[in-house]
Formats: structure tokens, sequence, C-alpha cells
């Protein structure tokens, strides 16, 4: 009898296909040539962007050795005394970077468990999407609360100058808390229910279970959201604009001010420099360093979410 309903079911359908109108499959064409057009569309840009980037870039390093670009440890491309060392950029960027991770983990990570595992569902569906509301407000609100509130209160305690490396990294710290914190949560509450009950059975604690059963079945999407968190850190322009400063100064003190390559980048974008000019060349170049840093950390994240992917049946 299955048999012949199969055989039933598969004539039913023969003939739906034989019954569809030609319209139906013009509009279909028409439906799939539109949305290969947008994928295009965007894949084109990016390409656009990166041939013109690297292609300036080239002309950048006709006249800058790649010496100096890369073992100098001074930049002042603006000076007189001319230093075009990218290192105190990528200091800057990395020292509030890493500020950031240090609030951002612990925060994203500690918001996803209890929300995952503690809150109630009424309670989750209130605070979730309070958390993630962090993720809307604008960036240069971050950075003036950094300079007007976060940097005055933090001068009671220790020597910071006005602009600094802390009151940045803290602030974009909160900045990336629902960003590590959503995409965590989603990658703990997609661990099966059966892990949860065998850890209960084997007589372990919810804490225990947290932490040796749940963590380790969500590793890859955990690393994920960090990496991914590190790479919207190293992005991050106005807040370090506004609260880090302009100052490129190789050092790994959060109480001095920095300059990140982002912020350069801004400096430049003004419109002070000459369009084809050697200092509106720079522009290109810390924007190269800048992508191959943030490609590299897509391709770690890839390649991690990959290779520690649990799968279920």
């Amino acid at each position: 009898m299955s048999a012949i309903n199969n055989q039933n079911g598969f004539q039913e359908d023969s003939r739906r296909s034989l019954d569809k109108k030609p319209s139906e499959d013009i509009t279909e064409k028409i439906i799939a040539a539109i949305l290969f057009c947008c994928g295009l569309v965007s894949v084109l840009t990016t390409f656009g962007i990166v041939i013109i980037m690297f292609q300036v870039t080239f002309e950048f390093f006709q006249e800058v050795p790649l010496s100096d670009f890369f073992l100098d440890t001074k930049w002042t491309p603006l000076f007189a005394e001319r230093h075009f060392g990218i290192w105190p950029l990528i200091s800057g960027t990395f020292l509030t970077t890493i500020t950031a991770m240090a609030v951002a983990i612990p925060l994203g990570l500690s918001s996803a468990i209890y929300l995952s595992e503690y809150a109630q569902p009424k309670v989750a569906a209130i605070l979730r999407p309070a958390v993630e509301l962090l993720a809307g407000i604008p960036t240069v609100v971050y950075g003036y609360f950094a300079l007007l509130f976060v940097t005055p209160f933090l001068r009671n305690f220790l020597p910071l100058e006005i602009f600094n490396a802390m009151s940045a990294g803290l602030m974009m710290g909160v900045m990336i808390t629902p960003t590590v914190g959503s995409i965590s949560l989603d990658a703990i509450q997609a661990v099966p229910n059966s892990l949860r009950e065998g850890a209960y059975a084997l007589g372990i604690t919810k804490l225990e279970s947290i932490f040796k059963v749940l963590l380790p079945a969500a590793l890859s999407g955990i690393t994920a959201s960090i990496i991914l968190g590190i790479s919207r850190a190293v992005g991050e322009t106005m807040t370090v604009v506004i609260a880090a400063g302009q100052q490129p100064k190789l050092t790994v003190n959060l109480m001095e001010s920095v300059e990140t390559m982002t912020a350069y980048m801004a400096q430049i974008s003004g419109g002070d420099s000459p369009r084809g000019s050697l200092n509106f060349k720079t522009l290109y170049a810390v924007g190269a360093v800048l992508f191959l840093l943030t490609l590299a950390l897509n391709i770690v994240s890839y390649w991690v979410s990959h290779r520690f992917k649990e799968k279920y049946d």
C-alpha cells in the first residue's frame, strides 16, 4: 500500500508541474535573476574596494620603503620630520581592543549563561532585548560618555590623561558586550537538553554542568563570538577618536593618550590632505593593514567554528 501511495503522490507532483503556467516559470526566473544581481553587486563592490585600496597602497610603497613602514617606531606623516612606522597605530589599536575584550568577554559570557540557564523565561524575554539595546546606541554617544563621565571619574583614583586608552577601551567593552553575549547565548541554547539531563543524572551541580558540559559543547560558537567582538573593537572609530586621542605612541600604558588605525583614518578623511598626496596615500596604507587584520580574524573565526563544531543527532 505504501508503494502505491508513493507512486500516486509522484504522479500528482508530476501532474502539478505539467500544469504550471508559463507565466509562473518566467516570474521565477526573473526573481532568481534579480536575486543573483543583488548578490553580484555586493561581491563586485567588495572587489572594487579591495582593488582601489591596494592600488593606492602600492603607490604609497613606491614612495615609502617597506622597511620604514614596518621597522620604524614613529608615526608622524603630517609633521615636517616624517616617520611612517605603523607600529604606534597598531599598538594603540590592540591596547584599546585588549581592554575592551577584558570587559566584554566576562560580561557577555556571564549574561549568556544567566539568560540561558538561570533566568525565568519571562525574565529572559525582557532582559535579552534590554542587553541587545546597548548595540543600538550610536558609538559617538559612547565616546562622549567616556570623555565626559568615565575619564573624570577615573581621574579621582588614577593619574589619567584627558584622552586615554583605558576609558575608550572600557566603553568599547560595554558596547561589544551585546555582540559576545547574544552569539554565546545562541550557542549555549543550541546544546541539546540531553547533555544537561545526562550531567544531572551523574549527580553534578548546575554550575559544574555549565563549565564541564555546556561551555565545552558550545565552544565553537563562543569562540566565534569572541573573535567577532575583537573584529568589532579593531574597527571601531568614533569612540577611540573622541576618548583615546590622536597621539600615536608605541606604549602599553593605558593611562596615556594613543591613536588607533581607525582614528588616524578619520583624521585624514577630514579633507586637510590633498588628494593624491603622500599624506592622502597613508590613508589607504593604514586601511590595507586594517583590512588584512580583520580578514585574518574572520579566517580564524571561520576555522575555529568549523574545527570545534559539535554535531548532535
